[in-house]
């Protein structure tokens, strides 16, 4: 069994920063990879940013330059940095985790979701 643990989510004004985590515990086998999503009302969920396991970031660009994805040393912590925020980004955070399975198969995990709100 996996847990996904997400904290930091909050309401901030737009130009201010907010710091996202998740903690993934359980019967962990190879994180493939660790990432960010995010869905605003009405809109599909979607990247926000990604960590490979060799370190490699991806980022939407709509964010580009504002956030930046990170992780610890043990690597089943990932962090989301978010800088310079704008109201179009609130939404509703999700962290994922890419199980990656000995016999092949990949899973994906999700975190609870927090919520990130940005007035004007």
């Amino acid at each position: 069994q996996v847990h996904m643990v997400e904290s930091g989510g909050g309401l901030v004004q737009a130009g201010g920063s907010l710091r996202l985590s998740c903690a993934a515990s359980g019967t962990i086998f190879y994180i493939n990879a660790m990432g960010w999503y995010r869905q605003a009302p009405g809109k599909q969920r979607e990247l926000v940013a990604a960590i490979s396991s060799g370190g490699n970031t991806n980022y939407a660009d709509s964010v580009k330059g504002r956030f930046t994805i990170s992780r610890d040393n043990a690597k089943t912590t990932v962090y989301l940095q978010m800088n310079s925020l704008k109201p179009e980004d609130t939404a509703v955070y999700y962290c994922n985790m890419r199980d990656e399975k000995p016999w092949g198969r990949v899973d994906d995990y999700w975190g609870q979701g927090t919520q990130v709100t940005v007035s004007s």
